[in-house]
């Protein structure tokens, strides 16, 4: 165990903006650290790997992420579920192999791995699930719950508060790996979420919060460096927050 300062999401947001005006390929890195920590966890199983993802970047970085390894010979699915996710996102993943499938053609127990981008620290107020994310997630949760499927996170637990670590209700997967890029959100270390997260791995994507006051600060099981992919999915890092 590591311990590092942990930071809330508006101050995470405000440092990834001057990494963002400068072009820095943040959301490429991400995806391609995501991959890497997937297909590690992918090696469980062999059903295939499940990318649920929702319309902001959180749902972006899984569906590059699954380019990624789908472009590696995996099988990967992808439920958008939110109906829609970024563009360039759903392109990269499709050209690459992703097979985009409907939520309810989706049956517990059919995916290794589970990897969920559905929320991410920009959600306001109570971060519930909603809609087709709250139907997959109940109906895949028994299953993740016995073992039988594994969950990776995206940043974090959908449903789970990023600064307070609270949830709205038990519809929250709960991870065996929680990849969190550029700090630790304060809510993966308070309330439920150290019991939601599993093993959690800080990933470097270059951020500078020397000069931010941590909210607080958090045991980390790994810290890696993402790097620039020299090859593989091309990412758009434009679009990511329009």
């Amino acid at each position: 165990m590591i311990t590092v300062p942990a930071y809330t999401a508006g101050q995470v947001a405000a440092a990834e903006l001057p990494l963002l005006d400068r072009g820095e390929p943040l959301m490429a890195r991400a995806a391609a650290a995501l991959a890497e920590i997937a297909r590690k966890e992918g090696v469980l199983g062999d059903r295939g790997i499940l990318i649920l993802a929702g319309r902001g970047d959180n749902g972006a970085d899984a569906l590059l992420a699954g380019g990624h390894l789908a472009a590696a010979g995996l099988t990967v699915d992808a439920v958008l579920t939110a109906g829609d996710a970024r563009p360039h996102a759903v392109e990269a993943a499709v050209a690459h192999g992703v097979r985009i499938r409907d939520a309810a053609d989706i049956h517990p127990g059919e995916h290794s791995v589970i990897v969920d981008g559905i929320l991410g620290i920009g959600t306001q107020g109570d971060p519930v699930l909603r809609g087709d994310a709250r139907t997959v997630v109940a109906a895949l949760l028994p299953a993740v719950r016995v073992g039988r499927t594994h969950v990776v996170a995206v940043d974090l637990p959908s449903g789970l508060h990023p600064d307070l670590g609270t949830v709205a209700d038990d519809l929250v997967l709960p991870a065996a790996v929680t990849a969190t890029f550029g700090a630790v959100k304060a809510g993966l270390a308070r309330g439920r979420g150290p019991e939601l997260t599993g093993y959690l791995v800080l990933v470097d994507i270059g951020l500078d919060l020397r000069t931010a006051e941590p909210a607080g600060t958090a045991a980390v099981d790994e810290i890696v460096e993402a790097r620039d992919p020299s090859a593989g999915v091309a990412v758009d890092e434009r679009a990511q927050h329009l």
